[in-house]
């Protein structure tokens, strides 16, 4: 009966081992994808900061370049206000000017009779 004991513990263990290695070997596998995985990711997010950089890079420079040129614009727009200003000073005073010519009166000379002169 020792014996019988002894023999159903020893296959116990195997079938213990066996099952242990088997789920390692799962283990070890997943392992090695995930390291995979990992790997392909930081690639990925390099190669993105690389180009989320140089398209930093390009929008500052863009910027700078439209800043630039709103700057040499300037007296162009405000030049383009004064012309504004100008146009309206002027039609205001032509206005006042007609105003004032429509609200003159007319005096119009009563008819008189002929003066006659008589020479000596």
């Amino acid at each position: 009966m020792l014996e019988w004991s002894a023999a159903i513990a020893a296959v116990a263990f195997t079938i213990l081992v066996i099952y242990l290695i088997l789920t390692l070997r799962k283990v070890m596998t997943t392992l090695a994808e995930t390291e995979k995985t990992l790997s392909d990711a930081r690639t990925a997010v390099n190669g993105i900061t690389e180009e989320a950089e140089d398209l930093i890079h390009t929008a500052n420079q863009i910027s700078v370049d439209v800043k630039g040129k709103m700057k040499a614009v300037d007296p162009l727009i405000e030049s383009a206000h004064d012309v504004g200003e100008m146009i309206h000073d002027v039609t205001s005073s032509v206005k006042r000017t007609a105003l004032q010519k429509s609200n003159r009166r007319t005096i119009h000379a009563q008819e008189s009779k002929p003066v006659q002169i008589k020479l000596k």
